[in-house]
Order: structure tokens, then sequence, then C-alpha cells
């Protein structure tokens, strides 16, 4: 039997359903493997008094230390963060929260599922434990939190310190190979999909039952200006008989409201807010475009179950793009400009590709051969 500690701060919580889902389903697909037991450790971070105590906090500070998830055994202890000053402090304090539990579960491996705080964590309960551990990469723990020097000396460390690493794109391996982490450790691990919940559709009834006429357009992200909507706004603009759902709710949701009205598209764009995981297939196989114009991503979801829907997608050149839109059927690689995305929505619908053929690009995105690899690595790890 191959124990598994699972570290992971990207996880959902009641408060939070669909927050690191994709966190939760690679790790349930690895727990249904025969031979392999996990549980999960997401540390709950929270200020010292009395900031700890502003209402912002008070859904983690509700949360139970231990639960049931889907399946999974979820272990959420405290740990205290200063937010901005002492941000480099919280690998540290994560993994003392978390040594007490790691001791009762004695596992043979830990698997990090984010280089920061947890990668940098799993180093500490490693040496503490005598444990080898794994660290994911996915994309902003390197490209945000590599750029902060104390950070990136951690986790430079816990990178040469770790048995084994994982990438979500060969981009994404690149950039860790850059930033100083040995390339001999690094594997590549594409991320998985619910294939059989995700699939093509008929667009006309879809479309029909949200009350959208012509051509439709969906963007799945947070509203935050690292993915980019308002540059799906500006192409919407250039596009008279396109509409535009956003889904996905955040603090940018103002300014791209205003913006929409500025430029005479609001009666075209509509602000689904945070649409329920379970809910996003019939709206991804309405469209006929999925359009993510983010700054950076590591290999999103929202572009594979896109495609997995039968719908296209149009991305700038970021990540794993070009691993995802491999062939024409599966999309448009644009530059961030609105001019660019237009031109590659307008190619789409000028010649709409077989929905089937797109949805073969998606076709190797599956959960199943995630766990498969997953549990090859962390094995080899534990020998």
């Amino acid at each position: 039997m191959l124990r598994v500690l699972t570290l992971a701060t990207l996880f959902p919580d009641p408060g939070r359903p669909d927050f690191g889902r994709f966190v939760l389903r690679q790790t349930r697909a690895l727990a249904g493997r025969d031979g392999v037991a996990v549980e999960v450790v997401s540390g709950v971070g929270l200020p010292h008094w009395p900031l700890g105590l502003h209402p912002h906090y008070r859904a983690r500070r509700a949360l139970p230390d231990r639960e049931e998830w889907e399946g999974l055994c979820v272990h959420r202890p405290r740990f205290r963060v200063l937010p901005r000053i002492g941000e480099a402090a919280a690998a540290r304090a994560l993994a003392w929260a978390a040594l007490p539990i790691a001791r009762q579960l004695r596992p043979d491996v830990i698997d990090a599922e984010f280089f920061w705080p947890d990668g940098v964590a799993a180093m500490h309960l490693s040496r503490a434990l005598q444990i080898p551990f794994s660290v994911k990469a996915r994309g902003s723990d390197v490209a945000y939190w590599g750029t902060r020097s104390k950070v990136r000396a951690q986790m430079l460390e816990a990178a040469r310190a770790a048995g084994g690493l994982l990438a979500v794109s060969e981009a994404l391996k690149r950039e860790m190979i850059a930033l100083g982490m040995p390339a001999d450790k690094i594997r590549v691990h594409h991320t998985g999909i619910d294939l059989d919940r995700f699939l093509p559709g008929e667009k006309a009834p879809a479309k029909e039952n949200l009350g959208i006429d012509g051509p439709l357009l969906v963007s799945v992200g947070a509203l935050v200006p690292v993915k980019g909507q308002a540059l799906a706004i500006e192409a919407l603009a250039l596009l008279p008989d396109a509409s535009l759902v956003l889904a996905g709710d955040g603090p940018e949701r103002p300014r791209l409201e205003a913006l929409a009205q500025r430029l005479g598209v609001a009666g075209r764009v509509r602000f689904a807010g945070a649409v329920p995981h379970r809910d996003l297939p019939s709206l991804l196989a309405a469209a006929d475009a999925m359009v993510l114009p983010s700054e950076r991503e590591g290999l999103a979801n929202a572009w594979i179950e896109a495609l997995a829907c039968g719908t296209p997608a149009v991305i700038p050149d970021v990540g794993g793009a070009r691993e995802v839109v491999d062939r024409p059927a599966a999309g448009r690689i644009a530059a961030r400009e609105a001019g660019a995305i237009a031109a590659a929505v307008r190619d789409i619908l000028a010649a709409p590709p077989d929905p089937e053929k797109v949805r073969a690009a998606a076709a190797r995105f599956s959960w199943e051969r995630n766990a498969a690899e997953l549990h090859a690595h962390l094995a080899r790890l534990a020998m």
C-alpha cells in the first residue's frame, strides 16, 4: 500500500466549493487507484490577532479541523501568516502546523500540489520525517512567486531537495529550468478533465436556453487583471453580431462593466458570476469559441474543458497553449490584442470546425491517465 500525504492549500472548502477543484479531482482519481491510500492536509492561513478577526477571514476561521470532502479525509491545520511583510515565513509556518498530523499519518511520500507555500513546506516535513517528497508546479507559483527573491530562494532549495518535480506543461518545465530548478528532476504531468461530463451538444437550442441569438463567445476565469477579460470585451466591440458571457467573478467586475458601457457593448456582455463547475459543460457547449486572453497560465483546465465540449479556444501564446491548440480544429493562438483576438474569432466563425474533431484534441487529458502517471511517479520516489 502506498500511503500519500497530499499537501494542498489550493483545495475546495465549504465557502469555496470550486476553489482548486482540479487538485481535488486529481487527488480523488489517485485515491481511487488500487494500492493507494491518500489523506489531504490543506492548511488554513490566518493573520495574527487582531487582523485574523477581520470579517474577511470569518469563513476560514469557521472551517473544521478535519472533514470528509467527496470521499477524501481532509485535515485543515491553522498556520499564521503576515500579509505582505511576512509572506516569506508562510511555508515554515505551514510545515510546523502540519507536522503533528503528518507524524500521525506516517505517509510514504508527500505530494505537494503548488510550489508556494506547499512545496517548501513539504521540504521541511520531509526533513523532519525522513520521507521523500514531490512538488507540482502549476504556473502562477513559478511566474509570480518566483519573482520574489526571498520566496524564490526557498523554492529553489525545495526543488533541489525534492525527489521529483512535476510541471503542468512543457512550457512551464522550461520556465522552471530557467529559474534554476534541476532539469533532470522535472516531469511533465498534464492535467485531466471529466470527459464524460464535458461533451459537445447542439448549439442552437443551448443558445436559445441562454436567451442568446447569433455567435456566442464564453470566457471562463476569475475576473482579475491577469485573465485579460478586458481584451475579450474590446474584441467584442469589433464583432458586432456576437455576444460574450463572462463566467467568473472578482475585483475587476466594476471596471469591466464600465468598459463594456464605454465601448457600447454592455447589451452584448453578460456577467454570469461564479458559475458552478457542474454548470460549465452546458455553457461551453453552447459557445462558438472560448476566449481567455490570460497574461500567464500553466495549462488552464478551462482550455481543455472547452475543447472537450467541441468548442475551439482562442488563447494567447502563454504556458502550455501550443500543447493544447495543437491543430486547426482546436482553435487559434492569438496575440494579446483586441484586433488579433477578433480576427481569430472571425476565422473560426467563417469555418466552424466539426465539434468531434475539436473534442479529439482533448481526448488525451483524462483523469485516469493523470492518476496513473502520478501514482507511478510517487511510487518511484517511495521505493
